[in-house]
C-alpha cells in the first residue's frame, strides 16, 4: 500500500521549525530529515521524496523572522520547548595560595564613596565575596575615603554602595570606614619615624622631583629622628600649610620605577576648603591610599588581596613600609584587565562631571554601566555573577560585548518572564465581516509555564466590526495583502491602508488555516482598556505605545517579555496613569 508522505507534512514542519529556532532562524535540511527518517525506517527508501519536501518546508520557515518561529513553535509545539536543554557551562574558582597558611581567610573590598558602583568594579567584589565564602572566612567592606579634595567622598554614595553590595548579593561580615581610623594611621606613622622607616619632606616638589631623578636624597631625608618627630608633631599641630610638608616612607632610591623612590605616605589637606562629609575639618593631615590600605591590611588580617593588575606598582610602594614594620605582606591575586565593547567610560569622575553637566540624568541613566542603571533596566545580579565566573582570576586580558551579558541574563529571566502584548508606534486596525458576536484570546503567559495561567482578552464585537491598534512596523506586513494572524485570536485579510489606518476583512478562524497560506503572525491589543506605555531605551531614547489592559498586573520591579519587542522591566507609573518600563534586552 501506497503512503501518502503529504501525511507526514506536519511532522517535518515540527522538525524543521524546532531546527530554525535552535539555530538563530535558519533551519537545514539535512538534520530534519536525519530526525525524521531516524523515527520512520520504513521510509528510507523514500528519502529523495521525503527531501523534496523537506526542502520546501524549510525554505517557507526560513523565510519567516525569529520572533514569527518562536511563536508558531510556541503555539503549536509547546512540548518542543520542554525538551532538556544542554546543561549551562558550570565555572568555578580555583583554589586559594597558601590558603592552608591561614586558620581564617580573609578578603576584602574596598570602594571610594566619591561614585556609585559600576559593572567593572563587580569583578573584585564577586571574586572577593566568594572566596570568603568558599573557605567560610570573613569578607570585609572597608571604605576608602581619605583624599577629600580630589577623590571627593560624597556622604549619598556610602549608602549606595552598600546597597549595590546587598544587591548584588554580596553582604560583608566587617565594615569599616578609613577617615575614622585617622589617629591609628598618625600612631604607625610615628613608629616609623622612631624606627628610621619615614620622615617629614619639606622640599617643594620640583626640588625633591630633583633629587629622585638623580636617585639622590633630598636634604630632609637625613635630619634626626628628633628632628623628624617634630615635624611631625608640627603637622598634626597645623603648624604647615597645605603643599608645605609631607611624610614619606624610605624606600631604595635606585628603585628602576622613580614613584616607588620615598613615596608619599601622608599629606596635608585643608579641610576648612574641602570639607570631608563624616569629620568635617577635624582633620588635615591625611594618608594616601598605599599608606591607610597597608596598614589596614595588616591590622584587619586581611590574608588575600583580590584586584586588578594595575594595583602591583602598589604592591611594591607597600612592601617596603611592611620591611620596615616587620609585618606579613597578605597574598596577591591580581587579574588582567578586561574590556567591555560599547561600554562607554568606566571613569567614575567624568561621569560624575558628565552627570553635573546634564549629559545623563542621573547615576541610573540607562547609558551608563552603573550597576544602578544595570538594575533598572532589569539585569539580574546572577547575570553579572556568571560573567564574573566565567572571566575569573586570569592575568591575561579579555574581550567582552554587552551581548556576553545579556545572554547570561535572558537564561535567567526567559524562563520565568511573563509575557505580554505592547504596541509601539500603534495605528489603528478595523476588521469587518467578523461571524461572531464575541471573539476570545487565551494566550499563556509564558510558552511553556501552564503553572503561571493564561492571559484571556474578550473583545465584543459590534455589527460584525471591531477595532484594535498593532505596530506601524507590521503594516509592512499588511501590505503585502496576503492573509495574515493575530496571535491568538484568528486570521485577516487586509483591505486598503492608508498611514495611520488598516482595513481588513475576516477571513478564518483557526491556526492550521493560517499555516496552510503561510501566514505571517502579528501581536495586536484591543481598543477597549488600552495602557499607555512607555519603554526607556539604552540609548535614552523613548519608545511609546500601548499595552494590553493586563499590563496594569505587572509589579513595580518585575521583568516582563513585550513580545515581538523585548524583555523589560517595569519602572514606574506616571501621574496621567502611564506605564514607564526599562528596556532590558531582545
Amino acid at each position: 500500500m501506497s503512503i501518502d508522505l503529504e501525511a507526514f507534512r506536519e511532522e517535518l514542519f515540527k522538525y524543521a521549525l524546532a531546527n530554525a529556532v535552535k539555530y538563530s532562524g535558519k533551519a537545514k535540511v539535512e538534520p530534519v530529515v536525519s530526525k525524521f527518517l531516524g523515527e520512520h525506517r520504513e521510509l528510507r527508501s523514500r528519502a529523495r521524496e521525503i527531501i523534496a519536501l523537506a526542502e520546501k518546508i524549510v525554505d517557507y520557515i526560513n523565510s519567516l523572522t525569529l520572533a514569527e518561529q518562536k511563536r508558531i513553535l510556541e503555539e503549536r509545539f509547546p512540548e518542543l520547548l520542554l525538551e532538556e536543554k544542554p546543561k549551562e557551562k558550570e565555572f568555578k574558582l580555583p583554589p586559594l595560595p597558601n590558603a592552608e597558611k591561614y586558620s581564617t581567610i580573609v578578603t576584602r573590598y574596598a570602594p571610594n564613596p566619591d561614585f556609585v558602583l559600576h559593572f567593572g568594579q563587580a569583578r573584585a567584589i564577586y571574586l572577593s565575596h566568594d572566596y570568603a565564602r568558599m573557605y567560610n572566612g570573613v569578607f570585609i567592606l572597608r571604605f576608602e575615603d581619605t583624599d577629600p579634595r580630589i577623590k571627593k567622598p560624597r556622604i549619598e554614595f556610602y549608602d549606595a554602595i552598600r546597597y549595590d553590595l546587598i544587591w548584588l548579593g554580596c553582604r560583608w561580615d566587617r565594615e569599616y570606614i578609613q577617615s575614622r581610623r585617622l589617629e591609628i594611621y598618625y600612631e604607625v606613622a610615628r613608629k616609623l619615624i622612631e624606627i628610621g622607616g619615614a620622615y617629614v619632606c619639606t622640599c617643594n616638589s620640583d626640588t625633591f622631583r630633583n633629587f629622585i631623578r638623580a636617585s639622590k636624597p633630598c636634604l630632609c631625608r637625613d635630619l634626626t629622628i628628633e628632628d623628624h618627630l617634630e615635624r611631625f608633631d608640627k603637622m598634626l599641630e597645623g603648624g604647615y600649610r597645605e603643599g608645605e610638608a609631607v611624610l614619606r616612607i624610605k624606600t631604595d632610591l635606585s628603585h628602576p620605577n622613580p614613584s616607588v623612590r620615598d613615596w608619599v605616605a601622608l599629606r596635608i589637606i585643608d579641610t576648612k576648603l574641602y570639607r570631608h562629609p563624616i569629620v568635617g575639618d577635624r582633620y588635615d593631615v591625611w594618608p594616601t591610599y598605599n599608606f591607610a590600605a597597608g596598614i589596614d591590611d595588616h591590622l584587619m588580617e586581611v590574608t588575600h588581596i583580590i584586584r586588578g593588575k594595575e594595583f602591583i606598582v602598589g604592591v611594591e610602594k607597600q612592601l617596603y613600609m611592611y620591611r620596615w614594620l616587620d609585618w606579613e605582606y597578605p597574598e596577591c591575586i591580581h587579574y588582567g584587565k578586561w574590556m567591555m565593547i560599547g561600554s562607554g567610560t568606566m571613569s567614575k569622575s567624568r561621569m560624575l562631571k558628565d552627570i553635573q553637566l546634564g549629559l545623563y540624568r542621573s547615576w541610573d541613566d540607562p547609558r551608563l554601566p552603573t550597576l544602578a542603571a544595570l538594575r533598572r533596566r532589569g539585569i539580574q545580579p546572577e547575570a553579572i555573577h556568571r560573567m564574573i565566573l566565567e572571566l575569573g582570576v586570569k592575568m591575561s586580558e579579555a574581550r567582552f560585548s554587552w551581548e556576553n551579558l545579556y545572554a547570561h541574563n535572558r537564561r535567567i529571566v526567559d524562563p520565568i518572564a511573563r509575557r505580554f502584548f505592547y504596541v509601539e508606534d500603534p495605528i489603528k486596525l478595523k476588521i469587518r465581516s467578523i461571524p461572531l458576536e464575541e471573539v476570545t484570546a487565551k494566550i499563556p503567559f509564558h510558552p511553556n509555564r501552564e503553572d503561571i495561567g493564561y492571559r484571556e482578552t474578550r473583545i465584543e464585537v459590534k455589527g460584525g466590526e471591531i477595532e484594535m491598534y498593532i505596530s506601524r512596523r507590521d503594516r509592512g506586513i499588511l501590505a503585502s495583502g496576503g492573509v495574515v494572524r493575530l496571535i491568538g485570536l484568528f486570521n485577516i485579510k487586509p483591505t486598503s491602508l492608508s498611514d495611520d489606518t488598516v482595513e481588513a476583512v475576516w477571513h478564518s478562524r483557526t491556526y492550521e488555516e493560517a499555516a496552510k497560506l503561510k501566514a505571517r503572525l502579528i501581536h495586536w491589543v484591543s481598543v477597549d482598556g488600552i495602557v499607555p506605555i512607555r519603554v526607556v531605551m539604552p540609548d535614552s531614547s523613548e519608545s511609546i505605545g500601548y499595552g494590553e489592559k493586563l499590563c496594569r498586573m505587572i509589579a513595580i520591579g518585575e521583568v516582563v517579555q513585550f513580545e515581538r519587542f523585548g524583555f523589560v522591566r517595569f519602572d514606574s507609573k506616571q501621574p496621567d496613569g502611564a506605564m514607564v518600563f526599562y528596556y532590558t534586552h531582545d
